[in-house]
């Protein structure tokens, strides 16, 4: 029985990576541009999309800035909508406030839910439309968290906004196979950003992380930028519904 060859390469394909100007976004956008994407960098800080367009363009590739504060629906409609075409979304943006769930207010919740799941639902919506318009099909990655998956003291805001990123990530991958678009999530365990940075300065924080990892060590952003571009190829043409856990064995146990 013949087999088809296995695609890696990103070639031909125009990504839009959301979150791009630091972290797990800018690395997976220098991932995909290395494989031969063309990358759309969003983001709220030109400065930095520039640099990373820069960084891009020297090693090769192709990428375009477009600063946008995602949590603008209409902005954020207009702006995938003017785009020349649209292969993949690799939705990175988000954000957590921890604290007990005694003193979350009102307007950190709607922070959180407000980038973490709304942002994600009409981001979504926009670039369904926009990869539809060219019939050829693609694909969507939403970086949720291991966090989607599991509960923990000092997260509910947080936990519930990424368990319904997982739900929508479920519910689109039905609604939008029959025009070949593939919906995915990635769930990584905590990565070494600036985001998490804060919290790794307290020693016993890191302990305690540590001992829930098997494999023995946090993350980095570009153990979640390699499963990124794989979702994104043509190599995982039938996956989609899932969610691809990036986190060293934590929510195995």
């Amino acid at each position: 029985m013949s087999r088809r060859p296995h695609h890696s390469s990103l070639g031909g394909k125009t990504i839009l990576v959301a979150g791009a100007s630091s972290g797990i976004g800018k690395a997976t956008a220098m991932r995909v541009a290395e494989a031969g994407a063309e990358v759309v960098l969003v983001g709220r800080r030109l400065s930095e999309l520039q640099a990373i367009e820069t960084a891009i363009a020297a090693a090769g590739g192709q990428a375009v800035s477009v600063q946008l504060d995602v949590t603008d629906t209409a902005a954020l409609g207009a702006a995938v909508a003017s785009l020349p075409r649209l292969d993949v979304l690799i939705n990175s943006a988000g954000m957590n406030i921890p604290e007990p769930i005694a003193v979350v207010t009102e307007q950190h919740y709607d922070r959180l839910f407000g980038l973490n799941l709304k942002a994600a639902f009409f981001l979504s919506q926009a670039a369904a439309a926009k990869i539809a318009a060219h019939g050829e099909g693609g694909a969507m990655i939403h970086i949720t968290s291991q966090m989607g998956h599991v509960g923990a003291a000092n997260r509910t805001a947080y936990c519930a906004s990424k368990h319904g990123v997982e739900g929508l990530v479920k519910a689109l991958a039905i609604e939008l196979a029959p025009i070949n678009i593939r919906v995915n999530a990635i769930a990584p365990t905590f990565i070494e950003t600036a985001m998490t940075a804060p919290m790794f300065e307290d020693g016993g924080f890191r302990a305690e992380v540590m001992s829930k990892i098997p494999l023995g060590r946090v993350g980095v952003p570009e153990d979640v930028a390699e499963a990124a571009a794989f979702l994104a190829s043509d190599g995982a043409v039938l996956i989609t519904g899932t969610s691809l856990k990036v986190d060293g064995g934590w929510t195995a146990q």
